[in-house]
This record gives structure tokens, C-alpha cells and sequence, in this order.
């Protein structure tokens, strides 16, 4: 698709009653006029494929033409992952299970998929073994649908357990991750996950980004749900930046906990990487995935991946104080038109 045609597209799709009052929050951050900021909206569809959710994120209104080439848009990310990712392998990410299954050495906890098919013996030995788990639609983004059930839950017996879980749409019901103590001391509320972007591109493969994702209070870390996110120095594993949220907050320290965001450093980072790479070779023709892996006692594991990575995390504008956005990094590993 055109870059024409694909702004013509999104112009017919948008939301613009949600475009409109984006402009008036934009209007009170930026001291512009919200008929200036819509016509730099479009000024900015037209020539960089961006949705006005992308202009919000990465701030343009306060970028030049040449700090704006090097944002990652809507429309150029769904090109890189339609050149890089084969549909036909899309499942393996997509179904919790079949991901499960998939990565299943590096993902040791106990998970049972719902279907009509379930033994509710086998559900049975699953609660049994735990005080409580996490339910989830076996497909799905952005925390929808995730759930946590306890013994009271299961009380009534597992075969009334199971009639819940169909009908709250769960596809697989997990054991909880006990994430590493260092981790827990950012948010205790969430399993804190590392995003790692593998790119297994013309020019090199190996990682294109990393980002903490760090929980706000709620029981998911996604920035869709309330969280935030840091980026992570690759050779490191420490915190590069503040962290940010999907409104343009900024927090030097963790507003729950007050642990400093910049200079942490994420435990068991040089296994989480080799991870990532190992994991990337399982399905090839998947060649750009973002993996969100949580940081056990033990070391790390998945807890799942994604064949459609969000371009939102890693385009907030707090982490490029200089305007400077993350496609150059991907620069290094594909050409881009």
C-alpha cells in the first residue's frame, strides 16, 4: 500500500471525535492553537504515515522535519512487520497455548488450556497446586480479558470452575510468576516485564530494543492498563530514562514505591537476552518479535510474544529528550523505504 493510500485509508477510518479532543489536550501542553496542531496532524499523516495517537505519543508538535523522519509511525511499523513477518506463522504468538507450547523450555510454570475439550480432573490438579492463577483469552492484546481467580473461585468444585472460565472467555489458565525480589521492589502489584525486540534483518539480527515495562498499581504492567515504561541501556541492562505513560506523565521515582527508575538494573539481563536470540530461531519466518519476559528468583522466562509489536513504547517522547526517535536503530538491521 501507498503511502497516499494508506493515509487515505486511516482518514476514512478515524475516530475524529477522539482526534479533536486530542487536540485540545495537546493545545494546553504545547501553548499551540488546535486549528495549527489538526493541520500539522494531517502535515504529518500525509508525509509520515503518523495517526494522531503518534503525534500525541512522540510529541511532534515539538519536533523539526528532520527529528520527525526518525519517529516510527503507525504506518511505518505495520510495513516492517509485514515485510518481516509471514502471516501463516502469526498463530504461533498469537495463541497463549501454542506459544506456550512452542517456547515451552523456556517457560516452566504449570498452564492448562480451556476448551470444550478440558478434563476437569485435570483443572482439578492445576488448582489444587496453587493458591491462586491467571486466566486469559487465549488471544488478545493490551491486558484485555486477564484475569486472577483464588481457591474461592474453585470452591464449588472444578467442573463449576470450568463453566466460570468459559464463560468469562478464558483460553488458558496459568500459574502465577513469582517475579524476582529486585523486581517486585519497582511495582509489587505487577509482574514487571522486559520488552526485548528481536530483528532478524539483512544487514545484522540480534536485538533492536528494550524497555522495562513497570506496573502503577493494577495487576498488569501494560502501558494500556495504567503502566509505564523505561528504556534499557542493551549492554547493561540499566534504565536509561524516566519512566513514562501513555498520557505523557514522567516519573523520576516510582510513584507507589519511590524506587529510582533511572540506574536500576534488570536482573539476569545477559540470560534474558540470550533468550530472546535463541527464542528468535524457533520460527524464522517470524523475523521481528517483541518478547515480554519476566525476571523469576530462578532467572527468566516468558510470559508471552508478540508477532504485532507495539510502535507505542518505544516512540514515548520523554525517552528521546534529544527528538531523535528509534528508527535509525532499526536502520541498522533493515533498509527502509
Amino acid at each position: 500500500m501507498s503511502r497516499m493510500s494508506y493515509f487515505w485509508n486511516r482518514v476514512r477510518k478515524m475516530d475524529w471525535k477522539a482526534m479533536w479532543k486530542t487536540t485540545k489536550l495537546l493545545k494546553k501542553r504545547s501553548g499551540k492553537g488546535r486549528l495549527w496542531l489538526l493541520t500539522d496532524m494531517l502535515k504529518c499523516g500525509i508525509r509520515y504515515n503518523a495517526g494522531y495517537i503518534d503525534y500525541k505519543i512522540a510529541q511532534m508538535y515539538r519536533l523539526n522535519d528532520e527529528q520527525r523522519k526518525t519517529v516510527i509511525t503507525r504506518g511505518i511499523s505495520n510495513e516492517i512487520v509485514r515485510r518481516m513477518n509471514d502471516k501463516a506463522y502469526w498463530h504461533f504468538f498469537d495463541d497463549k497455548a501454542t506459544f506456550n507450547e512452542t517456547f515451552r523450555e523456556w517457560i516452566p510454570r504449570k498452564w492448562l488450556r480451556i476448551d470444550e475439550k478440558t478434563d476437569p480432573e485435570a483443572l482439578y490438579n492445576l488448582c489444587r497446586s496453587f493458591p491462586a492463577l491467571i486466566g486469559k483469552p487465549l488471544e488478545g492484546s493490551s491486558g484485555q480479558g486477564i484475569l486472577k481467580y483464588t481457591a474461592q473461585d474453585w470452591a464449588e468444585g472444578p467442573e463449576a470452575f470450568l463453566k466460570r472460565l468459559r464463560q468469562d472467555q478464558i483460553g488458558i489458565l496459568e500459574e502465577i510468576v513469582v517475579q524476582h525480589p529486585k523486581m517486585a521492589s519497582l511495582c509489587p502489584t505487577s509482574v514487571n516485564t522486559c520488552r526485548i525486540a528481536t530483528l532478524l534483518g539483512d544487514k545484522q539480527q540480534g536485538i533492536v530494543y528494550a524497555f522495562l515495562r513497570i506496573g502503577n498499581g493494577k495487576v498488569m504492567d501494560n502501558v494500556d492498563c495504567g503502566g509505564m515504561a523505561a528504556r534499557i541501556d542493551l549492554d547493561s541492562g540499566k534504565l536509561l530514562t524516566v519512566g513514562a505513560d501513555k498520557q505523557g506523565n514522567t516519573f523520576i521515582k516510582h510513584p507507589m514505591t519511590n524506587t529510582s527508575l533511572i540506574g536500576f538494573t534488570v536482573p539476569f539481563w545477559e540470560e534474558a537476552k540470550d533468550m530472546c536470540l535463541k527464542a528468535a530461531e524457533k520460527i524464522p519466518q517470524m523475523r521481528f518479535v517483541a518478547w515480554d519476559v519476566a525476571i523469576t528468583p530462578d532467572g527468566p522466562t516468558f510470559i508471552e510474544g508478540n508477532s504485532f509489536p507495539s510502535h507505542a513504547i518505544p516512540q514515548f517522547a520523554a525517552h528521546y529528550p534529544n527528538g531523535i526517535g528509534i528508527l535509525p536503530e532499526f536502520e541498522k538491521f533493515i533498509d527502509l523505504p
